[in-house]
């Protein structure tokens, strides 16, 4: 090759070489969202390319097993950065319901709360008017040890009841609308952001009726169950609805590694909320992202540079020391 060919060859390698080395200084991590087909994946994938342009991160958004499993990969080392909803949080960070057998687990932190997962409790039978009405009921409470079963039965025992009340099913929002529409039950719980598409379709097709969560049903289960917060479903979100569903949520939420820089996830945090509606225009849930809700319904601390984010903006949020972890105590024993 002559000289000058190879003059120009380099030239032209000049601005791959600055690309690649220009990542160098990065730090690497990978964000577990959800199925491929779901929220979490899609929306994940928005946040890590901002997270990956606004910080000195480089975030990957890997298709998971969603919350429970995110969480443990963050234990494990897997990923450094998850989805999971505020409920199943909590469950990790006492090592209660879906962790009583593994235990607790106090190495993640909270980065923010992005958009609600709401509880939605309906039906086609409109004699069924309250959660009271479920006595002697067929009932899909979701998927055994699925965080809809979770919310379905603190729901159920807020007003009293319990499985020997009802006569549970345990089926996917899918198996529930069908079930459903055949008349094989009278009610089912899905929790999920509305408008629900497997709901729609039955509001659409055969009509459906809306138990409400609200009043002082309502007002024991934030109680007693910090991990929720008050909703309504708007009159208007489903055909034929048309009044205000009172009901509760839980969040879905980012958490990060304990583990990861204060400055990494100031940056990472600020990556996320300071560029609210570039990323609504990517992703429909963006146009939910708010600091009015993003620290609301968190039973886990927040990391340290998430809470330094926050406080520049008015907001002060509870964090955790490592030397005040009773799990980290408890592991120097």
């Amino acid at each position: 090759m002559r000289r000058g060919t190879k003059g120009a060859v380099l030239v032209a390698l000049l601005p791959v070489l600055a690309i690649l080395l220009s990542g160098c200084g990065q730090t690497r991590m990978m964000f577990g969202t959800g199925g491929t087909a779901g929220t979490y994946y899609a929306y994940g994938g928005v946040l890590a390319q901002y997270m990956t342009n606004y910080s000195d991160g480089k975030v990957t958004a890997v298709s998971s097993g969603g919350s429970k499993v995110n969480i443990q990969s963050i234990q494990d080392g897997d990923f450094q950065l998850g989805f999971t909803q505020s409920d199943v949080m909590a469950y990790a960070w006492d090592g209660t319901k879906s962790f009583e057998q593994d235990g607790p687990t106090h190495d993640f932190r909270v980065l923010g709360a992005l958009y609600d997962e709401t509880v939605q409790l309906f039906s086609m039978d409109p004699d069924i008017k309250s959660v009271e009405d479920l006595r002697g009921k067929r009932v899909s409470v979701g998927e055994a040890g699925s965080g809809v079963y979770f919310n379905a039965m603190d729901v159920l025992e807020g007003a009293g009841l319990s499985l020997d009340d009802i006569k549970p099913q345990y089926q996917s929002f899918d198996a529930s609308k069908e079930a459903l529409k055949d008349g094989m039950i009278d009610a089912a719980f899905i929790v999920a952001g509305p408008p629900t598409p497997a709901i729609t379709e039955l509001a659409t097709t055969n009509g459906v009726s809306f138990v409400p969560i609200d009043g002082d049903l309502r007002d024991k289960i934030l109680a007693d169950h910090p991990y929720y917060t008050e909703a309504d479903i708007p009159a208007g979100t489903y055909p034929g609805q048309d009044e205000d569903v009172g009901t509760i949520t839980v969040k879905a939420t980012v958490i990060v590694s304990a583990n990861l820089s204060s400055d990494l996830v100031y940056e990472m945090t600020g990556a996320i909320f300071d560029h609210m509606d570039n990323i609504a225009a990517e992703n429909a849930k963006g146009a939910e992202l708010s600091l009015d809700t993003a620290t609301s319904g968190m039973a886990a601390p927040f990391h340290e540079g998430a809470a330094r984010y926050y406080k520049e903006h008015g907001i002060e949020v509870q964090t955790l020391d490592p030397a005040d972890d009773p799990l980290e105590e408890a592991s120097h024993d």
